[in-house]
């Protein structure tokens, strides 16, 4: 069963994949973001994202899950 802090439900081992590359980490937390409806983490995540994509890396590795902006 898929976790939900990984990207789209993905395995960890998809998920660090995805969040290595900046471009595709980028994208995946802005989609991610926005569907679970968080709107003003999804706005920071565009202006933002080359803070947020080495925070999320870290996360992905230390913690096996990605880093919430703003999670509620």
């Amino acid at each position: 069963m898929a976790k939900k802090n990984d990207y789209f439900g993905l395995s960890w081992i998809v998920s660090l994949i995805l969040a290595i590359i900046p471009f595709t980490s980028w994208i995946c937390g802005i989609i991610t973001r926005f569907s679970e409806g968080k709107i003003v983490a999804g706005i920071i995540r565009i202006f933002l994202g080359w803070l947020t994509w080495i925070v999320d890396l870290i996360m992905m590795i230390l913690n096996k899950s990605i880093w919430r902006l703003l999670d509620c």
